[in-house]
């Protein structure tokens, strides 16, 4: 692994719990019952938080943009969460969300001037993310950048962490690996439970005919795990993931990266010990990468 590779690798463990705060906090949770949303299941807000700056997609952009997650399942979202709100209301609330979330997250954990500093570095970073054919880092590029530094911080944080999914889904592309296939290996391997997909809505028969597939590849053996071809491969996607998301730390350099990585580490320990991430967003690499497969 190149330096970079690794530096991209080691921000994407420090930034994604910072992106993903926006689905569980329970600050970000009110937010999108007052917009109206229904907050019984998190995928309401999920869709209409992550989906806003392409703005009133419909299911079939959705799906693209998601990949892992079934057509069926995105189709009972999209495109009703727009008629619950329009997507510029929708991001209006998301840095509202974002906002009492960290404010309530970060405390005193970071001055004002480390603050500020990080929101300065990350962003620097962030536009240096190449939109070509990344369009969820692209949609979120396109927005104004907020002046608050905790806002422009997640921002920053969520133009990488879209960056960094949307060179893995080519990844993935590139490994021949469907949709379903993507999270039948991923469980194979043992980086996570088969169970912990279940809300991405694929049937029981559509997961078996993804394994007999990889079976009929060589990726799972007679006794149902995972092959040695297929622990190889699947880290060489993720060999594939860090080298397509290593320019931003390029651009920036490893100094300030590594800046950057110290005064995340204060910032990630609130979020952990907030306790509201669920276990795949808090363990590992493997474990983490549930977040956007």
């Amino acid at each position: 692994m190149s330096d970079y590779h690794a530096v991209a690798r080691r921000m994407w463990h420090l930034l994604e719990p910072l992106h993903a705060a926006l689905y569980f906090a329970p600050e970000a949770r009110q937010v999108a019952a007052d917009l109206g949303y229904d907050v019984g299941s998190r995928w309401p807000s999920y869709f209409a938080w992550r989906t806003a700056p392409l703005g009133a997609a419909g299911p079939e952009l959705v799906t693209a943009t998601f990949y892992t997650f079934s057509p069926r399942m995105i189709a009972r979202y999209v495109p009703q969460i727009w008629t619950v709100a329009e997507p510029a209301k929708v991001l209006d609330a998301r840095l509202l969300a974002v906002d009492r979330a960290l404010t309530a997250l970060i405390g005193r954990r970071l001055s004002g001037a480390q603050l500020a500093e990080a929101a300065r570095l990350a962003r620097q970073a962030a536009e240096n993310a190449g939109p070509a054919a990344r369009p969820l880092a692209a949609a979120n590029l396109d927005l104004p950048w907020p002046d608050a530094p905790h806002l422009t911080l997640w921002q920053a944080a969520t133009v990488l962490r879209e960056h960094r999914g949307d060179g893995h889904l080519a990844a993935l592309l590139t490994f021949g690996l469907d949709p379903c296939e993507a999270l039948v290996s991923f469980a194979a391997i043992g980086a996570a439970p088969a169970a912990d997909f279940a809300g991405r809505g694929w049937s029981g028969q559509e997961w078996s005919e993804a394994r007999g597939r990889l079976a009929a590849r060589g990726w799972i053996g007679p006794d149902g795990g995972a092959t040695e071809r297929a622990r190889e491969e699947r880290e060489a996607i993720e060999r594939m993931t860090d080298r397509l998301a290593a320019g931003p730390w390029r651009a920036l350099g490893r100094p300030r990266a590594e800046r950057l990585a110290q005064l995340l580490n204060p910032v990630l320990g609130a979020i952990f010990e907030a306790g509201y991430l669920p276990r795949h967003n808090t363990l590992g690499i493997g474990a983490l990468k549930m977040a956007y497969l």
